[in-house]
């Protein structure tokens, strides 16, 4: 049986995940793109399927087929418009659980980022695609972004799927490295040395703040060392994600011997 109605209550309760709020409600989220859900199908714990028959690409309809245990959902081009995040959506979503808390995967890295208070989903995002590729951990400090914020799932290609994370407090995310003895690296333009010049060989964690204030002096202060990146124009920084990578990729680079 189709939904054909954007006021069912099953329609509803799809549309208030679009926000954090609702999203924390119901302990549920939504994924858009198959690559996105391709990943949050091993990464999470999915619900069901909602789709839009007439407009499932090859790759969304095969990965129906793959599963024919999820419960599918089918909808109208109308209501799907009203369930989805992007504004011109496809014809698949995947309703899914966060994952249990990650924090014995996460325990076992021993190269961290810590995204202190950001805002951008982007950035968050795209933090999460350089610490897949470095073989990182995240941990989200201070009441950041939602993990499972669509833009953010969108930016990190699905890879917050593939991250163990935890979002901790400030307290409990400099208790976690201390139990796993990781070196606090906070990234500051007022710092005095240059990234490339510490050593991250030993269990690291940089700390990277929200572009318009930086990290806070309490967070500074919980810092082992400062480290900063040359600028050689007129900005005085570097985008968050930016930054993030450059660290992440200087800590793969020296451990290569």
């Amino acid at each position: 049986m189709k939904i054909t109605s954007r006021q069912n209550p099953r329609v509803k309760a799809l549309a208030r995940l679009k926000t954090k709020r609702g999203r924390k409600d119901a302990g549920r989220f939504l994924v858009e793109g198959a690559r996105e859900i391709v990943r949050a199908l091993k990464g999470a714990e999915p619900v069901a399927f909602w789709l839009v028959p007439e407009a499932l690409k090859p790759e969304e309809a095969a990965l129906i087929e793959a599963h024919p245990d999820l419960p599918r959902f089918e909808v109208t081009p109308e209501v799907m418009e009203k369930i989805a995040y992007r504004e011109h959506p496809g014809g698949l979503l995947l309703e899914a659980k966060p994952r249990p808390s990650e924090r014995d995967a996460l325990f076992k890295k021993d190269l961290y980022l810590v995204a202190v208070g950001l805002e951008k989903p982007g950035n968050l995002g795209a933090i999460f695609r350089s610490a897949d590729a470095t073989g990182a951990g995240v941990i989200i400090a201070d009441a950041g972004l939602d993990p499972y914020n669509p833009n953010v799932i969108r930016a990190s290609t699905g890879t917050v799927f593939t991250v163990p994370f935890l979002e901790l407090s400030r307290e409990d995310t400099l208790a976690f490295l201390e139990e796993r003895g990781a070196q606090r690296v906070a990234a500051t333009p007022r710092a005095e040395a240059t990234y490339w010049d510490l050593d991250y060989r030993a269990p690291t964690a940089f700390l990277i703040g929200p572009e318009a204030t930086g990290l806070s002096p309490a967070w500074l202060a919980a810092a082992d060392a400062r480290v900063k990146i040359p600028m050689a124009g007129r900005a005085d920084s570097l985008n968050a994600a930016v930054t993030a990578a450059l660290l992440l990729y200087e800590a793969r680079r020296q451990r290569r011997t």
